[in-house]
Order: C-alpha cells, then structure tokens, then sequence
C-alpha cells in the first residue's frame, strides 16, 4: 500500500501480485491490476522468483519493487528482474551480496577499518561453534547470515544452551530465507540499537538521512522507532552517517539502504549489517527530513540523479513510529488472528497511519501479524511522545487482540519517557507488567529458550502446536488449491481462528 501510494501520486499504473488466502488484501484491491501467484506457503507464492517474475512479463510491467520483506534483500531475485527485461527497485545485486549478507558485509567493514561487534562466522557445523564460543566467550548472539527481522537469531548465555540455540537458529534461518548460514557476535550489554538511512543514485552521489533509534525491541524484532535518537549529538550522527556512506561507497551501492549499528553505554559504536531494502521504519525518517524514500527510489531506479545532497538534509522535530499488530500482549503476545469487526484509525496533527488491512478483512495466520503503522511527529521528542498517547487512545479495532495496550504501557515507563533505551527495555517492562499481575507470565525476557511460562501461557503454546499440526502437516486433510498445491480446508481454519479468539483475555 505505501509503495502504491507513492506510484498513484506519480501518475504510475501498480500490479499486485497475491496469494490466495491474500485474495482479499487490500493492497489487491488497491491496485490497478492483480495477478494470483500461488497458494498460502510464502515459497509457493511470494518467495517464488518465477512466478513473480513471470506474473510481472505477463501483465507488461516495466518494473518491479520488492517491498519490505520475502525476496527484498535476495540477489537472484534482482538479477531474475533485470534478466526479465525489468527494472529492480532497488540496489543492484552485486551490492546486495556485498551488503545484503550480514556476513559480507562484516567482511567488507573490517576490511576497511571500520568498528565492528567482535564474532566469527563460516561456521558450518556444531564444533565451529563451540570453538566460536570458547574463543569470544558468552555472552554471544546467534544471527542469520541471510536476512533479518529477528529471525534466526538466538541469545546464548551459558554453554549447555548453545546446541539448542544453534539448532533453532540454522532452522529458524532456513524456513524464513532458505539459508540455514549462521554466524555469531559477542553480545554487547544494554546496547542501542541505531540505524543509519542512505540514499544513492547510479552516478556515485550517496548520502545519508539521519540516524533512527530502534531500541525498542521483543524477540530481536523492531516495535517502535523514532528519529531522531535520544543518544544522538551533531558529531555521533556525523560520524555514523561518515561510516554508512563510506560502505554504501566500497558496495558501489545505489538506492536506499539502512546501516545498522550498536552504541554501547559510552557512546561507541559498532557496525551490525546493512538491510538492502526499504525499512518498515522509514516513515519516521521521511517525517522528520520531509524526503519521500519510495518516490527517491522509483526515480533513481528510472536513472535520474539524486535531487539532494547532503547539505541539503535538514532534521526538523521528532517523530516515532508503533507496529500495530493482531497479537495479545496479555497472553505473550500470542497470535490473535481472525475477522476485523471494527477500525478506526486515530487522526488530527501530527498522525500518519501506514495501514494494510480494513474493516471485514480476516487477518491470517500464514503471515506476519502486522497490520498497520501508527507514526506521530511533534516540534521534539515530547510533543511527538504526548501525541502518541492521543492516538493510541483513538485507535480502535474490534475482533481480535492487538499490540496497542503494550504500547501504552511504554508510554508509562520513566526510561522511555527520559529517552534511557536499549534493546532489552520492553523485556523489562513486559516483566514488569507480569509481576504486576501474576499467574500470567513469569518470563518472557529474551527468547532464547530459558524463560519461565505460567500454566496459561503452557497451555497457549500446547494449543498452537496442536493447531499447526491439525493444519495438515500431520493430519494431512488438504483441500485442492491454486496451481495443484493445497491449503488447509475452510472448516479447519474457520475453527483454529475461533479457538484463538475465544481464549480468555485480560487486560495487560
């Protein structure tokens, strides 16, 4: 919905492409023309680069832009583009393999001097390891050499988790981005986690966008962001900006792209990774710079020149951004999917709301439970914090459990409001709310295996266990579905939405 936004504001004919539970998206119907890729399971429809490829030549696409996620940091998937006669919205492939593995990437920034979290990787098998781990010593952090999002990503503090660690990990990276490669970092305590944005046209010319604070993190995946970040100073943005730009530069990197770091307690930082593709949190930077990321893109990828330069950006106010998703933060955040049956979206100054889904639409199970993006921005951080409340107050969705009475109670916290974040501050406050009110949680600090779940949240997990077996893998009831492959029966998803929905609730 955002990219086509952007499109219809340039006078530019958008295709959709679907999968069949996606059939009544509302990016689908949004669209000038859709084409069905295949059914539910992401690699038989959006992480299938043929039929993506094939759906764009059908319907006489001049180009295609690969979204937030799925095939948007995959390098073949660039290359299948171009080979197509297409233009890729996005970096080119030889800088996506540069940048876009997290392990490449590594290597290109200490080849060039540049900070980087002590780590190891071409770690292909369970001794690799341990002999990591022995070398860097615990605490170290387990990530996916392929993609990002949290996915593959494992804490491991002492060494009796580390096979259970490194088995969910290779596991979890391979299901999410076919790749099982995984590497390993020293785990800095109570880092920031900061992103810097760049911007690059074909001809050399590469900026950068500011820095965004992105903290605020459950199971290593982003809740809230905001811009600027509270840690941040004229000279720590400069010199972060410097780095991101020099290896946007050493890539031959064009179009956006985020450099991703750690600012420890004494404002060092360390470089992460860089995501080739467009955050889900550039709002908060288009808000601040007034810089229309999407628009750039698609004018850059048509061969124009960057229209700014670096003396050109300007940061003006604050702005932060909450994911709105169908999830119960009083039952861990447990999936709560099923029909919408009321939306209402705050409104008034200062709000943008990036959404995906409306009124009648059944969120799914198949995919990621995010269905919008409320963002805010104020004349500073505390106008921006105080018209975040208001909207959060005027939001309303019925049906289902989401997120916004989570972000409400970080709204009560002293170290977010005071801007003292760092990436294990919402473990600390969903533990906090749990002491507040037991028998609901004990622990669900870091996920990596180690917490403590009341008789509930057991229980939660025994039930979605036992529905993802009835959905077919076990049971093997299987209706036919598009392009001979099948999905699970009406009935069967009909009833797993109904018992997830009618689990008992109570407030956060």
């Amino acid at each position: 919905m955002r990219v086509m936004r952007a499109c219809r504001e340039m006078g530019i004919g958008t295709v959709a492409v679907y999968s069949e539970v996606d059939r009544r998206s509302l990016h689908v119907r949004y669209a000038d023309e859709a084409v069905a890729i295949g059914p539910a399971p992401s690699r038989e429809s959006y992480l299938n680069i043929g039929r993506v490829v094939d759906a764009a030549r059908s319907i006489g696409a001049e180009a295609v832009h690969p979204g937030y996620g799925f095939l948007s940091e995959n390098a073949a998937f660039a290359r299948a583009v171009a080979e197509a006669g297409l233009t890729f919205i996005g970096p080119p492939p030889e800088a996506m393999e540069r940048l876009g593995s997290k392990t490449a990437a590594r290597d290109l920034a200490v080849g060039a001097g540049l900070p980087v979290v002590p780590g190891a990787q071409d770690l292909h098998g369970f001794d690799d390891v341990e002999q990591a781990a022995e070398r860097i010593g615990l605490p170290v952090m387990l990530k996916a050499a392929a993609g990002g999002g949290g996915k593959g990503m494992r804490m491991v503090t002492a060494h009796e988790q580390l096979k259970s660690a490194w088995r969910d990990a290779s596991s979890e990276a391979y299901n999410a981005f076919g790749d099982e490669t995984i590497f390993m970092e020293k785990l800095i305590e109570r880092p920031r986690h900061v992103e810097i944005q760049i911007l690059g046209d074909r001809y050399g010319n590469l900026i950068h966008l500011g820095e965004r604070e992105c903290s605020l993190q459950r199971r290593h995946q982003k809740v809230m962001e905001e811009c600027p970040s509270p840690v941040a100073d004229e000279d720590l943005r400069r010199r972060m900006g410097e780095t991101a730009v020099r290896l946007g530069h050493l890539a031959g990197y064009w179009n956006a792209g985020t450099a991703e770091f750690l600012v420890d307690a004494d404002r060092n930082f360390y470089f992460l990774e860089v995501n080739a593709r467009l955050q889900v949190e550039h709002p908060v930077t288009e808000l601040v710079t007034g810089v229309d990321l999407v628009k750039e893109q698609i004018r850059i990828a048509a061969g124009q020149r960057l229209a700014i330069r670096q003396h050109d950006v300007v940061m003006r106010g604050a702005a932060i951004e909450c994911r709105i998703s169908a999830e119960d933060p009083a039952r861990d955040f447990f999936p709560s999917p099923g029909l919408i049956t009321a939306w209402h979206m705050p409104q008034g100054p200062g709000v943008r709301n990036d959404s995906g889904v409306y009124e009648g639409w059944r969120v799914p199970l198949d995919y990621d439970p995010l269905m919008a993006k409320l963002i805010v921005s104020g004349r500073d951080r505390a106008e921006a914090v105080a018209r975040l409340g208001r909207a959060l107050e005027e939001y309303e969705i019925g049906g289902l459990e989401t997120t916004i009475p989570f972000f409400r109670q970080v709204l009560k916290n002293d170290d977010f409001l005071a801007g003292r974040l760092d990436t294990g501050l919402v473990s600390r406050i969903i533990a906090a709310a749990g002491a507040d009110q037991p028998g609901q949680r004990v622990d669900v600090s870091s996920g990596n295996g180690t917490g403590r779940l009341t008789t509930e949240a057991q229980l939660a997990g025994i039930l979605a266990a036992a529905l993802e077996a009835g959905s077919g893998a076990v049971a093997g009831v299987r209706e036919p579905g598009a392009n001979g492959a099948g999905e699970a029966s009406a009935w069967k998803r009909a009833g797993r939405d109904a018992q997830l929905n009618n689990w008992p609730k109570r407030n956060l």
